[in-house]
């Protein structure tokens, strides 16, 4: 018979996780401690100082997803320890996303999405920045090939988010972030003659401008970009930023025309991420034919168990959001996702006619024709606040809603913007509205003259 010896010292299992040692002092901030601490100690207090942050479906500022059903949740821990860039290894994860790029392609009207090429991403910003390499390389190929210089690129762009700027600094490339004129929110056909030239690589069209929700018009910039090449010889290529729209209009837009079925369109990102439904972490880039990704920027990597190829700014990421990803689409189908979408487009529009109604508000994006979003400013009169002050008193209830300033030529114009997402059902909405109801109530009866609210953080 084994004889087993009990340790008098150790009732770890027994201490109270706020008896601990650990929990009787702040948590470090500069240095690894030198002793352990119980796991569920650990836990416990890490847990607690998260407490503290924001509850993300409250988040009306960012386009992320914040909902996710039970399923999604245990496909992540099941894929906890995949690494997305080790094909060989896990190759039904690579196959799983093999299948998600040809099920976009296919979603995005191109002619043989069995045959085209694309990748997951960390997120539609680095999905963007492909897409803006591929372009730079295909012109840098043009041009040398005719025995042009190829010193000064530069891309236009209406409104962008920010990754395309960082991408032009990044890639030594100029932006042409043409302003906004008159009553414009987003790139008009007729900015286009004068901003583009022989060293354009490439045209960004938005599908769901950042800071209104609206979408450019992307088959009249397509027919613009037709005419400036019959009149000048410029054969200049669409890059479609569809972060968030590439997973709307398909479903609830299904008329409009602003995807592959353009043949000036030769690329097209997305946040799977975002109205894609999926967890956080993961974009996607697709071009309309392997011939629109130049090979010199494919690399082949041997040292994983096999020579892969691989296209990306990062190398190892985790592999559970593209399967949550494939899951949705298996999960929702069509159907479900146009149910989906078509919710959160009817709550916005009910939304913004609510909101609409109320006094101090003119309505720049009313969730009709776009994202599922509203956009609104104070008219002219004096309320005795700003939108600033309205997001500050909204927090106190727990909102954060995003106001900020419209980009160049309209930078005057202060907007709050409102983002309806999966899980922001019409009760939710209905108790914001009550709340931004109480909240002006009580700044027209407190008014605040030297206000010092800034513009908060705002996802895009």
């Amino acid at each position: 018979m084994p004889i087993h010896h009990v340790n008098l010292d150790d009732q770890s299992s027994l201490r109270d996780v706020y008896a601990t040692n650990t929990s009787e002092r702040s948590l470090p901030k500069f240095r690894i401690p030198e002793q352990r601490t119980e796991p569920h100690a650990a836990y416990s207090l890490v847990r607690d100082e998260l407490l503290l942050d924001g509850n993300a479906r409250q988040n009306l500022a960012t386009f992320c997803t914040t909902w996710v059903d039970d399923e999604v949740k245990q496909l992540m821990t099941d894929a906890v320890d995949k690494n997305m860039i080790d094909k060989d290894e896990y190759p039904q994860t690579a196959e799983i996303e093999n299948r998600c790029v040809h099920i976009l392609a296919d979603l995005w009207h191109a002619q043989k999405s069995w045959e085209t090429v694309g990748c997951s991403t960390t997120g539609s910003s680095e999905a963007a920045m492909l897409g803006g390499l591929a372009l730079k390389w295909k012109w840098r190929q043009r041009r040398e090939a005719e025995g042009k210089d190829t010193s000064k690129p530069n891309i236009v762009t209406g409104p962008v988010q920010i990754c395309w700027k960082k991408f032009a600094r990044y890639f030594d490339v100029e932006i042409r972030e043409v302003p906004l004129e008159g009553e414009a929110l987003g790139l008009q056909p007729e900015d286009l003659r004068k901003y583009c030239d022989e060293n354009t690589i490439g045209v960004v069209a938005t599908l769901g401008v950042t800071f209104t929700g609206i979408y450019e018009p992307v088959e009249a910039l397509a027919c613009e970009l037709d005419a400036l090449e019959r009149d000048l010889g410029l054969d200049i290529p669409i890059h479609v930023d569809a972060a968030s729209g590439g997973f709307i209009a398909p479903f609830i837009q299904r008329d409009l025309v602003w995807d592959f079925q353009i043949e000036r369109v030769r690329s097209i990102n997305a946040s799977g991420h975002k109205y894609g439904l999926a967890p956080l972490g993961v974009g996607w880039i697709i071009w309309a034919s392997k011939e629109d990704l130049p090979e010199d920027l494919i690399f082949y990597v041997d040292y994983l168990g096999g020579n892969m190829p691989t296209f990306a700014l990062n190398f190892s990421r985790p592999g559970g959001e593209i399967i949550a990803q494939y899951y949705n689409f298996l999960r929702l189908g069509r159907d479900g996702y146009t149910a989906v979408q078509q919710a959160c487009a009817d709550t916005a529009r009910w939304l913004g006619a609510k909101l609409a109604n109320i006094g101090p508000f003119e309505m720049v994006y009313n969730g009709h024709g776009g994202l599922p979003a509203v956009a609104y400013k104070l008219t002219d009169a004096d309320h005795g606040f700003t939108l600033y002050d309205l997001s500050e008193r909204l927090r106190m209830r727990g909102w954060q809603i995003a106001s900020y300033p419209l980009p160049s030529n309209r930078q005057e114009t202060v907007v709050q913007r409102i983002l309806i997402r999966h899980g922001v059902s019409r009760d939710l909405a209905h108790l914001l509205l009550d709340d931004i109801k109480r909240a002006i109530s009580h700044l027209s009866q407190n008014p605040v003259p030297h206000s010092t609210a800034k513009p908060g953080f705002h996802h895009g």
